[in-house]
């Protein structure tokens, strides 16, 4: 692929400064980015981008001196986004369904449908159009995949669970795995049969080795837009709002609700059968043990203020100084005591 720079401001819609004439046949990373190739800087990487060797570089509007033939744009990481698309050459796929493929005779396949080899749909599956399938991914009995879907290789879709339009499973995802339910009598655990199903909405992304319970009864829902990263476990029951993001090794436990735009960083923690507000963030290894209001930053365990966690943080770190410090007015303390008794 050999695009003018040029070429890619008119299609970013960007300001040209520079050379519209220079080639450009690759889009990469500052560090790496070589004499033909495009990147892209924000704050706080700017003045790095200043010595990079790339033929042009991305910017946010406003930046001002800058050495190299550049395209201004509103957001750069999302212009840069799409450059690696055109810049990215689209796998080869064969079309259809492979016949090293396993389908059942009452599975419904749709029209553009792409189904690889050892992928295994049972019966009474529904395979949307142009959705992909990829090797060892198994769709359960009276499973639907939406329109336009993929599901890396191992992915497994359990009976009766329901992927939304233009989804992305990646490897090993695991959607309607039973929920943890069981009852305890004379120290004997004894299984809740866990009868429900999963519901992934519109375009939600799930990563790799993701773990998504289905419901004890009813749905474990999934909102639209919503994205997950690898090794998450969402626990059965629970209802992830609209455009969630969810950081690699949380875990959010049964019955948990969240409004819309929540981001949980890495590690969060959550009991269960709480809400949690929207349009929030909780920082890595956040601990969330009760109902949680609209609009918050928070971290900590239990959480808490962000701003007061980084104080509380701050804090802790003079805890040694502190000590000894308490120790000698202890001790002059019992000093001057022992002297008033003396005296």
């Amino acid at each position: 692929m050999k695009k003018t720079l040029g070429e890619i401001a008119r299609f970013l819609g960007g300001r040209l400064a520079g050379d519209e004439n220079i080639a450009v046949t690759g889009a990469t990373n500052i560090e790496a980015a070589g004499a033909s190739d495009i990147t892209f800087a924000a704050p706080p990487h700017i003045e790095e981008a200043k010595a990079s060797k790339a033929a042009a570089v991305i910017l946010p509007e406003g930046v001002q001196d800058f050495p190299l033939p550049a395209v201004h744009v509103k957001e750069p990481r999302a212009a840069f986004a799409k450059l690696l698309e055109i810049f990215t050459p689209p796998l080869l796929l064969p079309d259809g369904v492979s016949p090293q493929a396993f389908v059942a005779k009452t599975a419904s396949i749709a029209a553009g449908a792409r189904i690889l080899p050892f992928a295994v749909v049972d019966a009474y599956a529904k395979i949307g159009a142009d959705a992909v399938l990829y090797p060892h991914v198994y769709v359960g009995q009276y499973a639907e995949i939406g329109a336009g879907s993929v599901l890396h290789a191992g992915v497994t879709v359990r009976e009766r669970c329901r992927i939304g339009r233009r989804c992305v499973l990646h490897a090993n995802a695991v959607v309607g795995s039973d929920g943890f339910g069981f009852t305890t009598a004379s120290g004997v655990h004894t299984k809740v049969p866990q009868v429900g199903n999963v519901v992934l909405e519109d375009d939600v992304e799930i990563g790799a080795h993701v773990g998504i319970d289905r419901a004890t009864t009813g749905s474990t829902v999934i909102g639209h837009g919503t994205k997950i990263d690898n090794l998450v476990h969402i626990g059965h029951n629970c209802k992830i709002g609209p455009n969630n993001l969810i950081v690699a090794q949380t875990g959010i436990s049964g019955s948990t609700t969240t409004g819309p735009n929540v981001t949980f960083g890495g590690q969060v923690g959550t009991v269960g059968h709480i809400h949690i507000g929207g349009n929030s963030v909780y920082a890595a290894r956040s601990g969330i043990i009760g109902d949680m209001p609209d609009g918050v930053f928070c971290a900590g365990f239990p959480v808490q203020s962000h701003q007061e966690w980084l104080r509380m943080q701050a804090a802790m770190k003079r805890l040694p100084e502190m000590v000894k410090k308490i120790k000698r007015l202890e001790k002059a303390l019992a000093q001057a005591n022992e002297k008033e008794t003396k005296e």
